[in-house]
């Protein structure tokens, strides 16, 4: 109704289009628990926040920064979804709500189909930047070393010429140690001149402390240059790894087992594998085995799972009644199996896991969007309400022209739609009873959009005008 008078805003029709476009939740990072502790820094601390710390962070801010505003330009675009689709493509609007059921979906498909690609394109910008970033911060640690190693090749001078003072001082004591052996003072002023030198030994011998620390301090540089280095190629190693391990996990560890994927890797290290499903609001947990010798990934086909625990992650308060059916006809499915942990002792086990809870989720995700549907245009198949009680969907129809009014109801289970639905009907008005229903829902085969196939079935057969 609200899309035939103009009155659907533009996520509104993107639902209607069952085009469901998530906001991701943001994850942000904790501090260190050892972050806050106030002691007075190490010259080694010093050291690493000159050289390493403070480049990187600048870095970071900066592509913090670049990252906000993209945010706060994209927000324009994520408020539209509020405002009505009249104001911000009439002509579309115009053009669509002349269009029948199926070619509504048609279009939908076909957004969907845009949305996918978009997703796509977003993920490897993502991944651009941070080729980008982590170029830029290569550059930094390089500019960092040319400083270390200027400042090294100063001290070496520094150390070169102490040493040479050293040496002069040496036989400037050398003298004095004989002018008091042989008692050898022709002038008081002789006495005076010597101290003087002894004097000067001491601040070289000081210099020399210094140039000590100094060489102390070139040897953390060294250090420093060396770590830096190191954390370069482990940063280009990330990024092999990185692009080896997802191609591995899809192409090698994943096998193209089915043509949908309900399911996302939200983490994935050497302990565990965390995947989510419906939009994050089911997470299953696996828990790894030691690794084994040799796995450079820990993905060894071999290796033993100790645990597989499912989560559900939907705000049961807040979420809408098909929402809360779907999560309860899932973990049926997921109760009825038992033990996981046995149906799945290795890792070789996991895609046919994850192969078979997706098909229960892409089913029962469908079943969720049919009842939507059902709730926002049920009058046109004369569907006064529907009522979800557990895993059972009340329908009450209700059609003046056929004088009739009755209550369909059908028990739903996770295979659903694989099988026909135990039904049972209560009359309110006419004569439509379980007989009626029974021949109807006979002529409607299982499979996908059954109940919605139902309801227009039933709309068709028994409500319409009997003229």
């Amino acid at each position: 109704q609200k899309f035939e008078t103009g009155v659907i805003t533009v996520g509104e029709f993107l639902t209607l289009l069952q085009v469901h476009v998530p906001i991701q939740k943001p994850r942000r990072s904790h501090l260190p628990a050892n972050c806050a502790v106030s002691t007075p820094p190490t010259p080694e601390d010093l050291m690493y926040s000159q050289y390493i710390y403070r480049p990187k962070l600048r870095i970071y801010e900066e592509d913090c920064q670049a990252l906000s505003q993209k945010i706060d330009e994209l927000k324009v675009y994520v408020d539209m979804q509020d405002q009505l689709l009249v104001n911000v493509n009439r002509s579309l609007w115009e053009v669509m709500r002349t269009c029948s059921d199926e070619e509504l979906q048609s279009f939908g498909a076909e957004l969907n189909k845009m949305k996918s690609c978009f997703s796509k394109e977003s993920k490897i910008m993502a991944h651009n930047e941070k080729a980008t970033l982590y170029s830029k911060l290569l550059q930094s640690t390089q500019e960092q070393q040319e400083k270390l190693q200027s400042r090294m090749e100063k001290l070496d001078e520094l150390i070169k010429e102490a040493e040479s003072c050293l040496v002069s001082l040496e036989t400037v004591r050398a003298f004095s140690a004989a002018l008091f052996s042989n008692s050898f003072f022709p002038f008081p002023l002789a006495l005076e001149s010597v101290q003087a030198e002894e004097e000067e030994l001491q601040s070289v011998l000081h210099l020399t402390w210094l140039v000590c620390l100094c060489r102390e301090l070139s040897d953390l540089e060294t250090q420093s240059e060396q770590m830096l280095a190191e954390m370069s190629q482990l940063q280009e190693e990330e990024k092999n790894c990185w692009e080896i391990v997802e191609r591995y996990k899809v192409t090698v560890f994943f096998p193209p087992l089915f043509s949908f994927m309900e399911w996302e890797i939200t983490e994935w290290s050497e302990q565990r594998a965390v995947f989510s499903f419906l939009y994050d609001s089911i997470e299953l947990t696996v828990v790894f085995g030691p690794p084994i010798d040799g796995d450079v990934f820990g993905e060894d086909p071999s290796r033993k799972i100790v645990s597989l625990d499912f989560e559900s992650l939907l705000d049961e308060e807040n979420a809408p009644p098909s929402s809360r059916l779907v999560q309860r006809l899932i973990f049926q499915f997921i109760e009825s199996w038992g033990c996981w942990q046995e149906k799945c002792p290795t890792l070789n086990y996991l895609p046919q896991v994850l192969h078979d809870v997706s098909s229960v989720v892409s089913r029962c995700k469908v079943l969720g969007e049919e009842i939507e549907f059902l709730e926002r245009w049920g009058g046109k198949f004369n569907l006064l309400k529907v009522d979800i009680n557990d895993t059972k969907v009340k329908l009450l129809f209700s059609a003046s022209m056929a004088f009739a009014k009755f209550e369909l109801t059908l028990s739903l289970a996770a295979n659903y739609p694989s099988a026909p639905l135990p039904f049972t009907v209560r009359k309110q008005i006419g004569n439509i009873g379980e007989e009626e229903i029974a021949a109807v829902l006979s002529n409607v085969p299982v499979g996908y959009h059954y109940l919605r196939r139902t309801v227009s079935l039933i709309h068709q057969n028994l409500l319409q005008d009997p003229r």
